[in-house]
């Protein structure tokens, strides 16, 4: 409609109809690109003369659809990743929403919007991914290493308290395995300091906290959708989303700082802008995420709610089974408070009644066939840190409860969706084992 105002967006190539069109797609998915992707995501059993007969049907009626219809024309930046990106944010209750290349992507974003500089510290636990401060370690801020709640293993707010100083920009909360930090005195903390909070709900895609979900109740927050992830988005991929007026240019941010609906500069279709926090501006970058992608996420979506109350009762069965074990501590589940999205099962033991340590227990886990999970390492233990001039041996003298449920006390288990038969064998065995650790 004339005089309408056009919607400010991110999507490539919207050139208008015309006689001879600048396609948006090169070259189309076509029939045995479909074809190859579906036996990629299908790959076959124990049957494979029985599974290579039903999919030469499988491409008869493919190729019967291709005589009825058309190669996709939008591939990426489309009606799929704007649909997506309406669905999480009407999810999370949340104003602005961006879907892009991966969770990491979503951390840098945010943290160029905090306006984090070389020289600024952003205050991060010492158990997480090393993703998390991927970013501020490549322009050279200060990673300051908090330790965590050992009953938890997030971030403990009092440690981020007494670490705190004058070039504190950031706090980065992480939500392992799904179960909500404490936000309330990380908020306190946040607002008297005049610091930003970026929440790493990288697992927490679901979860809540005192009837906010995560990743909604600091100034930005991440979530990531890869493959090991509750819900995928075909592998990869991410949401940053934010109730800051800056979020009106994720779209922007996502890339390369160019938007069609504004004013374009004289024979060109588009201006390219550079974004800003209060008065700092900053180049974006590139991080376009696909329909494809968007679509499996959408998809996933709908089955989010069923696939975390199967964790979840996989975990409580689990706390049942350990609970009157001596030697195994079992983690915080769902309160009244507190809604996990059950990502990951954090088991701990305790060595004091052990002939041995969590060490021991994993190597008699593997020897019995059950995957356990041992991530993640504290941050100061990797190469990268002493590389790039970190002290980790006066980092790991601050975080002793990291260091201490590292070495002796702390790993996953996985809360995917079993069998009963495969839950009980591991709730099974690992009661043995901690037994029999016991009794030597």
């Amino acid at each position: 409609m004339k005089g309408k105002k056009k919607k400010s967006t991110d999507f490539r190539y919207d050139t208008g109809p015309a006689k001879i069109a600048w396609s948006a797609v090169g070259e189309p998915a076509r029939l045995e690109d479909v074809q190859a992707l579906i036996k990629f995501l299908l790959p076959q059993g124990e049957d494979a003369k029985g599974y290579e007969a039903r999919f030469k049907e499988v491409e008869k009626a493919l190729a019967g659809l291709y005589e009825k219809g058309k190669p996709c024309g939008k591939l990426t930046l489309g009606n799929q990743v704007a649909t997506l990106e309406e669905e999480v944010a009407k999810f999370l209750r949340c104003k602005y929403v961006s879907f892009l290349t991966n969770a990491t992507a979503g951390f840098e974003v945010a943290e160029k919007f905090a306006g984090l500089k070389p020289g600024d510290e952003i205050i991060a636990p010492a158990i997480t991914f090393i993703a998390s401060i991927s970013y501020p370690l490549s322009i050279g801020a200060k990673v300051v290493i908090s330790d965590v709640d050992p009953k938890t293993m997030n971030m403990d707010p009092a440690d981020v308290a007494r670490k705190i100083t004058k070039k504190t920009k950031m706090i980065l909360p992480v939500h392992i395995g799904g179960y909500p930090v404490d936000m309330d005195p990380i908020m306190a903390l946040a607002k008297k300091h005049n610091i930003t909070v970026l929440e790493d709900a990288a697992h927490a895609f679901g979860a809540k906290y005192k009837g906010k979900m995560a990743g909604t109740i600091g100034h930005f927050g991440a979530f990531s959708f890869h493959e090991v992830k509750n819900i995928t988005s075909l592998g990869e991929g991410g949401i940053l989303c934010s109730d800051q007026t800056c979020g009106k240019d994720f779209a922007k941010a996502r890339f390369v700082g160019i938007d069609p609906a504004a004013k374009p500069i004289a024979h060109w279709l588009y201006d390219v802008k550079a974004l800003k926090w209060k008065d700092e501006y900053f180049a974006p970058g590139n991080h376009s995420s696909t329909e494809a992608q968007a679509l499996m996420l959408r998809n996933q979506m709908k089955r989010l709610k069923g696939i975390i109350a199967k964790r979840k009762k996989a975990a409580e069965y689990l706390n049942r089974r350990f609970k009157n074990i001596p030697g195994i501590v079992t983690p915080p589940l769902d309160s009244k408070d507190i809604t996990s999205s059950h990502h990951l099962y954090l088991f701990q033991v305790d060595p004091s009644q052990l002939k041995g340590d969590i060490q021991r227990v994993k190597e008699e886990m593997a020897k019995k066939g059950i995957t356990q999970i041992p991530h993640f390492a504290p941050l100061y233990r990797f190469s990268i840190m002493k590389q790039l001039g970190y002290d980790t041996k006066a980092i790991a003298a601050t975080c002793p409860h990291a260091e201490h449920a590292f070495l002796h006390t702390f790993t996953h288990l996985p809360l995917y969706e079993f069998s009963m038969d495969d839950i009980q064998y591991m709730a099974d065995t690992i009661i043995e084992i901690i037994n029999n650790m016991r009794k030597k």
